[in-house]
């Protein structure tokens, strides 16, 4: 079993930044979990290196999860329950689901990552969840060094959030996921704006799962940067959930706000909105921007170090503190 020394980081973040690792290891297979576990103390854990951000230079243990393969290993009439490693790319599993005419997972088409990763952050995208499809988890526990079955109910799962970034943040390491897909008929979930915009103009009235797929992904492209081209991780901020007396002192100052009911006495506003009225909307500070085409997206125009990013997070959230009276809460976790 090798161990890297002095390893960068930079090809495992998708903003692309520069960082090392004192001792590296990209964890491949299960048999070498408790090994590398038993060497490694407080190790740092990458999957796809989609939803960080590296905010320092160095980090004394890195392990990149490379736990890969896709399984069916139950089915009735109506569904197949499939085992897939934390290591697989995300998006690649739901190109997968298609291909075997499987649905469930297709509005969560073209989010980066890995499957372990998604039910850490509760992966979420036009008007679907993952803890919508989860069955439950293996996660091993670095306490006891053994492995158990985590029921989706078990995960305490939020909006973007889960017990995985809270009680049991650094506690174990996810290492396969249950999906739950349905084999046809498919019921497909087009209620989200963009997405029924999309399918009505280009005059699909009952759309395939793979219809819906297509459309989530062109929907996501116009909006979102590849990653490879320039860095980034997604949505940098939450979409805040408010309270109706605020909500409604904000809609009597701004009459047109978006918003979205989110549960007895709240609201949620879209955060790219606040960013937008705020005046970030494209602006750019040093090698960090706010995306021109979609306001919630920071990116990276080249810079090794996260200086410029940080400043840019920073006034985005002190002027819309200060103009609306909201905390933007980061999606992306700063490590």
């Amino acid at each position: 079993m090798k161990i890297e020394r002095d390893a960068s980081l930079q090809p495992y973040n998708t903003f692309g930044f520069h960082a090392t690792a004192r001792q590296f290891f990209i964890l491949d297979h299960p048999d070498r979990i408790k090994d590398i576990f038993s060497r490694f103390h407080d190790p740092l854990i990458i999957g796809g290196g989609s939803n960080i951000l590296l905010s320092r230079p160095v980090y004394p243990e890195v392990i990149v999860t490379r736990l890969t393969g896709i399984q069916i290993t139950e089915e009735d009439e109506d569904r197949v329950l499939v085992r897939v490693g934390a290591g697989e790319d995300w998006h690649r599993f739901v190109l997968w689901s298609l291909d075997q005419n499987l649905g469930g997972v297709e509005n969560l088409s073209l989010i980066p990552g890995t499957a372990g990763a998604a039910p850490i952050q509760n992966i979420g995208a036009y008007g679907i969840e993952l803890r919508d499809v989860l069955h439950g988890l293996d996660y091993f526990m670095f306490e006891d060094m053994k492995s158990r079955f985590v029921p989706a109910a078990d995960c305490q799962f939020g909006y973007r959030d889960s017990i995985f970034k809270n009680a049991w943040k650094g506690k174990g390491l996810i290492t396969h996921i249950y999906i739950w897909l349905r084999k046809p008929p498919h019921p497909v979930h087009t209620h989200y704006k963009a997405l029924s915009d999309h399918l009505r103009d280009q005059g699909i009235g009952n759309p395939t799962i793979r219809q819906v797929s297509d459309a989530v992904i062109a929907v996501r492209r116009s909006k979102l940067p590849d990653w490879r081209e320039l860095g980034n991780a997604g949505s940098f901020f939450k979409n805040p959930v408010i309270p109706d007396a605020l909500f409604q002192k904000l809609k009597d100052t701004y009459r047109t706000v978006p918003h979205y009911p989110a549960g007895p006495g709240h609201t949620k506003i879209p955060a790219a909105w606040l960013i937008q009225e705020a005046g970030f909307k494209g602006q750019r500070r040093g090698q960090a921007g706010s995306y021109q085409f979609q306001p919630l997206v920071l990116v990276n125009f080249g810079a090794d170090h996260p200086a410029d990013l940080l400043r840019l997070k920073k006034e985005i959230q002190e002027e819309v503190s200060a103009r609306f009276g909201i905390d933007l809460q980061p999606e992306v976790t700063i490590l």
